[in-house]
């Protein structure tokens, strides 16, 4: 890449670390926070599903105004959302205003990251995509593993520092894309002018040719967070962990996730190409999810946990490079939707795996097994169907 690119990446990577940061940032205050105003359980959930409901709500259409009005000013206009979330956070003690800050949130992430994406596939070639996606994907998952430290440790300063801090510097990252970050896009009147309403174009997705990696992003994402989200539970429950324990298996999975797509992702699709890579790791998530079950000790578990991260962190990036590489000139639409698919997995499969987790504490497990085999399945038939070369 040249250094006018890697600049630009830099740039995106900030953004991206601090929209998702500013999300995790929250959640080490959040127990303490909820009690002091007469909250407690359902408030937590609803601040969550609040986020992501408005982001899976509004990503489409952001998408599709990154492909019409650029996207330097969706992603200036996705900073600011996220910062005025975090003040309208801040400065109110009610639990109607804060509901109301977490959905200003999501339609900021909407905003921001299907622009941000699109962006990449601007100022890349065919070659290179999978190494910008895999540099943004990294950035997600730093904010992702450092997020969370940051609020925690700022909490020792006050119970809402974090929220203030994190208010400002998406200010100033505001401030620094406005005068650094350049529009990429090439404004073509046939780009930018569209015949079909948005209520069509959406319904119309479904006959894309990027509908199957679309799916298979709703599906990582669900098995992601379905995992994720009884993680400490079943390890505590079935290994007696403490805190400390699920917290290192957390933070080194997430720097392992780091690792790979900054370094690793982009020789491997080189080496075997996007759709071995697709196949290939869906087999060895869908692996995990079956060594779960059968891990018999804290230490096996934390094995099994590290494979299923690196074949997410390996997938995440490629899945958005397929879907970049099949959208052809409505990159922000595309970037939209998986926005979207994404945001439907990251609701339903914390809430299933929950209720199923109540019924058997294997059942969260073996879901995610089933469901990735079947997409496993599905890939592979989309893949010998497909006449498109990658």
């Amino acid at each position: 890449m040249q250094i006018a690119q890697r600049k630009k990446l830099y740039i995106l990577m900030v953004n991206m670390f601090i929209a998702v940061g500013s999300f995790g940032i929250i959640i080490p205050i959040l127990p303490a926070y909820l009690v002091s105003i007469g909250q407690a359980g359902t408030a937590a959930g609803l601040i969550i599903a609040l986020f992501a409901a408005a982001q899976f709500v509004m990503s489409p259409i952001a998408g599709r105004w990154a492909d019409r009005y650029g996207r330097r000013v969706m992603i200036i206009s996705g900073l600011s959302g996220l910062a005025i979330s975090m003040f309208v956070f801040y400065f109110s003690d009610s639990i109607a205003v804060l509901y109301l800050s977490r959905v200003i949130g999501g339609v900021g992430a909407a905003l921001l990251i299907p622009a941000i994406f699109a962006y990449v596939s601007d100022i890349t070639t065919m070659d290179q995509r999978a190494k910008g996606n895999s540099m943004i994907s990294a950035a997600m998952s730093l904010g992702i593993v450092i997020g969370p430290g940051i609020g925690g440790f700022l909490a020792d300063y006050g119970l809402k520092v974090p929220l203030l801090v994190s208010a400002l510097v998406g200010v100033l990252a505001v401030v620094f894309s406005a005068v650094y970050l350049k529009e990429s896009m090439d404004t073509k009147p046939e780009v930018m002018m569209k015949k079909e309403s948005m209520i069509m174009e959406v319904r119309n997705s479904f006959g894309k040719p990027y509908i199957i990696p679309l799916v298979i992003t709703l599906v990582m994402s669900f098995g992601l967070m379905a995992y994720e989200s009884v993680l400490g539970l079943y390890i505590d429950n079935s290994f007696g962990a403490t805190p400390k324990d699920i917290a290192i298996m957390v933070t080194a999975t997430g720097i392992v996730s780091v690792i790979i797509q900054l370094f690793a992702v982009d020789w491997i699709v080189r080496k075997i190409g996007e759709l071995n890579v697709l196949t290939g790791f869906l087999a060895v998530a869908a692996g995990g999810f079956l060594l779960s079950v059968l891990a018999k000790s804290y230490e096996m578990f934390f094995v099994v946990t590290m494979i299923i991260f690196l074949a997410s962190s390996i997938l995440r990036p490629v899945l958005t490079t397929l879907i970049s590489k099949l959208a052809g000139d409505e990159q922000g639409f595309a970037m939209g939707m998986n926005n979207s698919y994404m945001s439907i997995g990251n609701v339903a499969g914390p809430l299933l795996a929950g209720v199923l987790y109540d019924v058997n504490h294997d059942f969260p497990f073996l879901l995610g097994l089933a469901v990735l085999a079947l997409t496993w399945i599905g890939t592979m038939f989309w893949r010998k169907r497909t006449a498109i070369k990658f």
